[in-house]
This record gives structure tokens, sequence and C-alpha cells, in this order.
């Protein structure tokens, strides 16, 4: 069953020294958008079209975001991490009578298709404790439906201030209810059925929800501060690719969305999927299209064309963006060709129930892909040579391994599972003893990655943890750092990377670095220059400045033979 998390601690078991560090899954894609029910503004993973809608609700007409998960899942899609937003919105509340007060609950989810009902009894109960009582709240498909989604059963609590199990306190646990305003006196009346066989009866919500307005760019980009909108998925582990449907269909995500949620992917190594706009019609529209975008990030991939599949609730074929398809096919791609190992790309098709809203001949296609825009086709093409999948890299500044999908990929969760793997390290900065583990424990990880690609010399990749890399103020404030590197296109042209493990946290910097062949020594003479005059002029400026470092010598030798250079050029170049 998917739910929403719990608030409170979580303890789990997380890696150790002598454990192996684990393979992350490669196509776990999160969501952003508005849905018909459901938690706002936290996480809540999905496997199943099933599992969203008993969480979220089903089909909306308004929602891109529910036909975004319908196509994820139906293309491929495995696991989801959804995020529900709103613009405004209201909860539905159910008023328990209590003599001639009111128990007052409100919906923890704001709109008006959350259907609760509540009901109490004194089953248990004392007769002397006149606070108690039993309290259960349902949440069913419809009003007057007697299927029941949820369900929660809260017992003997008490309406009296300061107990143990006051109502307001109890329902803190809740995921469907809370307590608004004061708590009444007394205890609410138990609720019966006229004329049934059940005595027990249920107190509708009242018909005082609210969907909200349609979102906006602010709504989807949210607040850090706050944990909304986007970065409510701060902290959450494994995603791949972050997908955010068009706010409305007639309205594309804006240019303000994509900035801030490649950012966001860069700081968080993730890939963000952009839906092409819906003025894209043409090979030339969307060459032209990008061209004015002026979008460009090695960390996002673009598809062209939009889709076409056939709307449940309208009852006719309709135009969608294709992120969620795209998710859904690199997902099902990934099961007999992941990116942990190197068998060349394949081409993104589409499932039947989706077609591409436009064929591209073999001429647009090699034209869209020279820009970094990627085709979905329903067909496989009769030309066997696979062209490798692109991200929005060209003409951005990045190495060649950026401007390709799959090496992308593969640096991305290569990082991501050695972060999570190397956190035991947070508590162990401070031992020496943590280097030689931590690099061995890397190192191990790093031989079967590049066996799996087809690196199988001595230079394949390096890892470096030791007392180059450390001070001893690191010691002191426990810092851990690890230097790795993945061998890149080119020759001596490392992917490297350096992860600082600390008890606040953990930091990853992407680093360039070439590693010198073995043998190799460097020296730097110390130029030879007239003492005597650094002498005197050290005996004057002693006092008030610093010597020299040796680099800053070097430095001013060099500028000074530039400008004697300089002098002897326009010299000779007088007549």
């Amino acid at each position: 069953m998917a739910r929403p998390p719990t608030k409170g601690m979580t303890v789990t078991e997380g890696v150790g020294a002598d454990s192996a560090i684990a393979r992350p899954p490669t196509a776990v894609t999160a969501f952003i958008g508005r849905a018909l029910r459901g938690p706002v503004n936290q996480p809540v993973r999905v496997r199943s079209l099933a599992e969203y809608q008993q969480v979220f609700g089903g089909l909306w007409q308004p929602s891109t975001l529910s036909y975004a998960i319908d196509q994820f899942f139906d293309s491929g899609g495995v696991e989801a991490v959804v995020v529900r937003v709103i613009n405004g919105g209201a909860s539905a509340t159910i008023a328990l009578p209590c003599d001639n007060e009111t128990l007052l609950l409100e919906a923890l989810s704001p709109g008006s298709r959350e259907v609760l009902r509540a009901s109490v009894d004194y089953d248990n109960v004392a007769p002397g404790e006149e606070d108690r009582f039993n309290l259960v709240v349902q949440r069913v498909r419809a009003v007057d439906s007697e299927r029941i989604e949820d369900q929660e059963i809260f017992r003997r609590v008490s309406i009296q201030p300061g107990s143990s199990r006051h109502v307001a306190a109890a329902l803190q646990d809740s995921m469907l209810v809370r307590v608004r305003g004061q708590t009444p006196s007394v205890r609410p009346d138990r609720t019966f059925r006229p004329g049934s066989r059940h005595p027990i009866g249920y107190v509708y919500a009242n018909p005082d929800g609210d969907d909200g307005a349609p979102l906006t760019d602010y709504d989807l980009i949210g607040s850090a501060q706050r944990r909304s909108g986007l970065f409510a998925l701060s902290g959450v582990d494994d995603l791949h690719f972050l997908c955010i449907p068009p706010p409305l269909r007639d309205r594309d995500v804006g240019p303000g969305v994509l900035l801030a949620a490649a950012q966001f992917c860069r700081e968080n190594r993730l890939l963000l999927i952009v839906d092409p706009p819906a003025a894209w019609h043409t090979c030339d529209d969307a060459l032209r299209g990008l061209r004015e975008l002026a979008f460009r990030s090695e960390h996002a991939l673009l598809c062209f064309p939009r889709v076409i599949g056939y709307d449940r609730l309208r009852g006719k074929y309709e135009t969608f963006a294709n992120g969620a398809a795209v998710a859904g096919a690199i997902a099902r791609m990934d099961e007999h060709s992941p990116p942990w190992i190197d068998g060349g790309d394949e081409e993104l098709l589409l499932r039947p129930g989706l077609r591409p809203a436009r064929l591209l001949s073999d001429s647009e296609r090699s034209r869209l892909r020279a820009h970094g825009i990627n085709t979905l086709q329903s067909l496989r093409s009769g030309d066997r040579r696979r062209s490798p999948l692109r991200t929005l890299a060209p003409g951005s500044d990045c190495g060649p391994h950026g401007a390709l999908l799959t090496p992308r990929r593969r640096q991305l969760l290569c990082v991501n599972a050695i972060e999570r793997g190397t956190r035991w390290a947070r508590f162990r900065g401070s031992d020496r003893n943590t280097w030689g583990l931590l690099a061995r424990q890397v190192r191990n990880f790093l031989q079967g990655l590049a066996g799996g690609i087809g690196m199988t010399d001595g230079d394949a990749f390096y890892v470096v943890c030791d007392e180059r890399l450390h001070s001893a103020a690191d010691l002191a404030a426990g810092s851990v750092h690890v230097l790795f590197g993945l061998r890149g296109q080119r020759p001596g042209e490392f992917q490297s990377c350096m992860i600082s493990q600390r008890p606040q946290g953990s930091r990853v910097r992407f680093i360039r670095s070439n590693v010198l062949a073995p043998g190799t020594r460097m020296t730097v003479a110390e130029p030879v220059a007239d003492t005597s005059v650094e002498v005197e002029v050290a005996a004057d400026t002693d006092a008030i400045a610093p010597r020299p470092t040796l680099a800053q010598q070097l430095f001013v030798a060099q500028k000074a033979e530039r400008g004697q250079l300089d002098v002897l050029r326009s010299d000779s170049t007088v007549p």
C-alpha cells in the first residue's frame, strides 16, 4: 500500500565499511503537479497506477500529472515519486455533534474529492469515563459508498485537556484529519444510523472542500525553506529523473521552472526530462524553438515529437507532453540494457497505446540529434547504426562525456551510489584508519563497474583517500574526503569527483583532473636573481610585508620576462 511518509524519527539500516556499495535503481522518476487529493508537498513513492489512485485519486482532466503517471507506468515505468502541489484550495470538514457543541475535524488533504466520514462509539469505555470515546475515520470512494479506501481507528481518546490521549494530540499521527479549533468540553455524541441493523452510523464531510486554482510557475518551483514544490524532493534517495508536466494542457512549463529545475538537478545529481512546447510541430519548429529557448544543460534531455494517446475521460485522442512516456521507455530499455554495461543505446520506442504526433524522416532525425534532441518513434528504423542518445549539453561548457546520455547517467548513478554507500564515514572521520577502509570500498565498487563497461586495464579508474586530501583541521572536524575518477573518452582524461562526508552531511564536487603517466616527476627550479637587490629591498620592507612565496617569485619573474620581450618586439618594429 502506498502511504505518505510519517512524521517523526525514521530508523534505517545503512551500509557499513565492510559492506559492498549497492547499485541504485536506474530509472526512478520524480513527478510534480496537481492531483485530485493526497498529501501536499510530501514525496510519496508509488509503484503502480493503482497505488497512485489510492493516494492521489484517479484521472482528472485539470491534472496533467494524473495522465503523466498513467503514461509512465503504461510505457514501462517501475517506480515514481509524486509530489502534489496546489494553488490555494481548502480542506473539507467533519462536524461531530457534542451535545450543544461541535468537534470539528479538518481533512489533511485539501480538495473537493476527499470523501471522508467519521463515527463515534463508547465500546470498552467505563461508565465513569465521561471524557473517553472511540473515533473511526474512513476515506471512501464516493458519498454513500461502502468501498473503503483507507481507515484509521483511535481508541479511548479524550477531550480532557492535558490527557495523554487527548484527541488533538492523538490525531497528529493521522494521515486523514486534524482537529480544527478548540476541543469541546464534552465528548462527541455516539453516531447512529436509524432504521439499520448496524447501530453505528457515520457523519460525512461537509461539501466545503475546494480544489484551488490552476498551478503557476511559482507553485511548481516552491520554496527551499518550506520544502514545497520542487524542493520537497530534497533529501529523497535513488531519484534519477525529474519530470514536470505542463500545468495546463494549453500552457507549457515556463523558462523560470526549467532554470530552477536544472539547478536543482545539478545540485542533486538528477536528469531533467524537458517536454517539447506545444508549438513545436515540425522539425524546423523544434530547431528554431530550441535556439529561441536558449536552454542548455548536461543535466537535461529533450525528445521530439509529442505523443498522441486516448483520453478515457473525454473519449477521444489527445496530444500530450512526452516526458512521462520518455521516462517509461527508458525504464523499459534499462531492463535489458542498463547503463551499468556498455551495450550501446537503443531507439526510444513507444508502446502501442501511444504514437508520435509526427512521423520523422531519417534526415530530420539526424538534424535533431545533431542539436541534442532525441526522437521518438513507434517502430524500429531500418538503420542498424544506432545513434547514441544525447543530453542538452551541446554548446554548454562541459566535457564530451556530458553530451551523451548513457555516460552521463552512468556517472551520476555511480556518484550517487558511492555517496550513499559511504555515509558510514560521517561518524568515523577523526580516525585515520577510515581512509584505507573508504578507499578499499570505493575501489571494489569501481572495479566491478569498470568491468561492465569494458575497461579491464589498470588505469580504468583511480581512488585517492589519504593524507594528501586531509588536513589537521579536517581530522579535528571529523571530515573525510575521497577522490575518484573513471577514465573518459580522451586519453589521460578522467571523470573525477570528490565526496566529503561530515557529521553535518555530505558534499559532492565534480572536478577536472588529468592523471600523469607512471614515473612522471615534476620539479620547480627557483630562478636565479640578483640577491643583493632582493636583500636590500627585503631589509626595507620586511617589517611591513611578508616574504613572497616561491610561486609569487616565479610569477613576477615570468611577468618581467614577458615585459622585456614585448619591449624588444616593439623596438624591432621601429623603422
